[in-house]
C-alpha cells in the first residue's frame, strides 16, 4: 500500500534530477505525492541543471543527462508539478514521510525555513521517515529537539554536500520557465549560501559520521540511511536517493 508523501521543493533555485528522479521514483512505486513550496509555486529547475552540455567543473563530467533534461521538460508541461501547496499550510499529521530536494535555491528558502523546521520536529517526534538530497540536508542542522536543544541529527550517520565541491565563483539563480508571476531571485551569491559540509559535521558532533565522498558520481553515488533519516550527497546520487526511499518506506 502506498505512502502519503510531502515533498519540499525550492521557488528559488531547484536542480532539476534531484526533484524528478526521487519524483518519479516515488511514483513508480505507488506512494501518494504532495509538492510543497515556500511560495506555493510550481518550481523551477535552475537553467544550468537543464543544459545538457554542462560539465561539473569540480567533478569533470556532464551531470545532466538529454533524459533527465527531456523528462523533466515534461513533468513541467504535464501538471504534476502545477499546483504545490505553501509549505506553512502543510500538516505533517497528513503525511508518513517528507522528503525535502536539493538545488542551491534550497539553502535560500528551504534550509533556514521555520516552517520545515515545524515539519520536520513533527515528523522526528512521530518518528516518520525523513528524507534530504543536497543542500537540503542542512534543514535537518536547525531544526531542534524539544529535549535538549540539539539538532534532529544529532549522533546519526548523514550524508553532506563535501567542501572540496564547494567553489567561490558568484553563483546566479537563473530558472527555466521563469516569468512575472514566478520570478525566482535575482539574488547573486558568492559560491553556495554556506559551506554544509562543516554545520553538518557541528550538527552531528562527530566528522566520522558525515559521508561527504568527494569522489562520488552515478556509479559511485552516497546515500545514507540512519533511521528515520534518509540523506544523500548531490545530484549524481538522485536516483540511488529515490530508490533508497522507495525500500524504506517499503
Amino acid at each position: 500500500m502506498g505512502k502519503k508523501v510531502l515533498v519540499l521543493a525550492s521557488n528559488v533555485g531547484l536542480w532539476a534530477e534531484e526533484l524528478q528522479a526521487p519524483w518519479d521514483a516515488l511514483r513508480k512505486a505507488g506512494h501518494d505525492l504532495t509538492l510543497a513550496t515556500h511560495r506555493g509555486l510550481k518550481p523551477l529547475p535552475l537553467v544550468i541543471s537543464m543544459d545538457p552540455e554542462f560539465i561539473d567543473p569540480f567533478q569533470n563530467y556532464n551531470v545532466n543527462p538529454v533524459e533527465v533534461v527531456e523528462r523533466t521538460r515534461e513533468l513541467m508541461t504535464n501538471g504534476e508539478w502545477d499546483e504545490p501547496i505553501k509549505i506553512k499550510d502543510a500538516k505533517m499529521s497528513d503525511y508518513d514521510a517528507i522528503v525535502i530536494v536539493g538545488g542551491p535555491g534550497s539553502a535560500l528558502d528551504l534550509v533556514g525555513n521555520p516552517n520545515v523546521h515545524d515539519l520536520l520536529g513533527e515528523a522526528y517526534k512521530s518518528q516518520k521517515i525523513m528524507g534530504a538530497l543536497c543542500y537540503a540536508v542542512g534543514a535537518f542542522v536547525w531544526t531542534r529537539r524539544e529535549s535538549d536543544d540539539k539538532s534532529i541529527i544529532y549522533g546519526k550517520n548523514v550524508a553532506a554536500h563535501p567542501r572540496q565541491w564547494d567553489f567561490k565563483d558568484n553563483m546566479d539563480y537563473k530558472l527555466v520557465g521563469s516569468s512575472a508571476d514566478n520570478p525566482g531571485t535575482d539574488l547573486i551569491t558568492p559560491g553556495f549560501a554556506f559551506p554544509l559540509e562543516v554545520i553538518v559535521e557541528d550538527a552531528v558532533g562527530d566528522p566520522n559520521k558525515v559521508e561527504s565522498n568527494h569522489m562520488a558520481n552515478r556509479e559511485n553515488p552516497v546515500v545514507v540511511v540512519d533511521l528515520p533519516f534518509v540523506t544523500a550527497l548531490s545530484v549524481e546520487s538522485s536516483i540511488a536517493f529515490g530508490d533508497k526511499l522507495v525500500e524504506v518506506l517499503a
